[in-house]
């Protein structure tokens, strides 16, 4: 294997076709082109109305507050549907003219305790708040999983499909922080086994469904690593800047417990980009630190540490070509 580039998923702009042919020109193979998500298009464009849209026997649509558990879908969740539909037959239209597409397509969706922190009940309380609401939108996720993948395939025939679970809210789900709607009080703490639990329901129904690969991404604070493995992901992707020696450690045993490493090397917001070779230490130097051979690697895909959606589109674009150079950088790492 051998160290490859990829970015989280949001993207500047409304136009999926100029977005989709600027990834895949940008993450040819070796690399792992996405499919965009345009949060610029509005409601049902950003990851928690994308994903609400794939569930099954569950219908949402949007109240002044949010997202919201309903009884029949609304026009909102309409209106994402329809938007990932065109997303998806651009897809098929800009890989189809290709003389060879990428052999890897990744796709990105919320995982299912964030979604459950973004949905709402019919109270207008967040749906984390209960147990048997959690366990719902778990089961409808992974339901919807087969015909989502399965749409994905027959626009790329051929690829294979890397699945990335966003959980950007997992810290505090975990410890117990989101408030409740009325902001006076924070929801309980949701248990570390139910967490496993959901993620490898849904982790199961991916790999059924045909994803060759799927990892969890979360923020560096409070990464719960060890979970994610235990749940059986193939990766944890994570932000490199803030992470501990002890998070170093649990990715080091992930290693070598034959897991992948999804390395946040590059920061977006900062304006002038990191130049290549300091990105590239920014990975190797923990990585010997931790006593990882060089050769390990091939189990890094490097990212940016959060969503390209804030930049304009030149540069986003950059930031595609400079994860390629920090790619390469460290394969020459790792071939010494």
């Amino acid at each position: 294997m051998e160290v490859t580039a990829t970015a989280l998923g949001p993207w500047p702009g409304e136009d999926p076709v100029e977005a989709a042919r600027i990834i895949r020109g940008e993450l040819g193979s070796p690399h792992l082109p996405f499919l965009a998500e345009l949060p610029d298009r509005g409601v049902g464009s950003d990851a928690l109305g994308r994903t609400a849209s794939l569930l099954v026997e569950l219908a949402v649509d949007v109240q002044p507050y949010g997202w919201r558990l309903v009884d029949r879908p609304g026009k909102d969740v309409r209106r994402a549907a329809s938007a990932l539909s065109t997303d998806i037959n651009v897809l098929a239209d800009v890989a189809g003219a290709e003389d060879t597409p990428a052999g890897e397509l990744k796709v990105q969706l919320l995982g299912p305790l964030s979604l459950a922190a973004g949905l709402h009940l019919h109270n207008g309380e967040r749906a984390l708040i209960d147990y048997g609401a959690r366990r719902d939108i778990a089961d409808s996720l992974a339901a919807g999983m087969g015909a989502y993948l399965s749409r994905i395939s027959s626009a790329v025939p051929g690829a294979q499909l890397v699945v990335q679970l966003d959980e950007p809210d997992i810290a505090a789900v975990l410890a117990g922080t989101i408030p409740t709607s009325s902001g006076y009080r924070t929801l309980r703490a949701v248990g570390g086994q139910e967490v496993t639990e959901c993620w490898q329901l849904v982790i199961e129904a991916l790999r059924a469904a045909g994803a060759v690969e799927v990892v969890i991404a979360v923020p560096e604070v409070e990464a719960p690593i060890e979970r994610i493995v235990s749940a059986g992901a193939d990766g944890v992707a994570v932000p490199l800047k803030a992470l501990t020696s002890r998070q170093w450690e649990q990715l080091a045993a992930a290693v070598e417990a034959g897991k992948r490493v999804w390395a946040g090397a590059l920061d977006p917001r900062g304006g002038n980009l990191p130049k290549v070779a300091d990105a590239v230490e920014s990975v190797w130097r923990p990585w010997h630190q931790m006593g990882l051979p060089a050769s390990s690697l091939g189990s890094v895909r490097v990212t940016p540490a959060g969503g390209l959606a804030g930049l304009t589109p030149s540069a986003a674009t950059a930031v595609l070509g400079r994860l390629t150079q920090v790619a390469d950088g460290l394969n020459q790492r790792a071939h010494g």
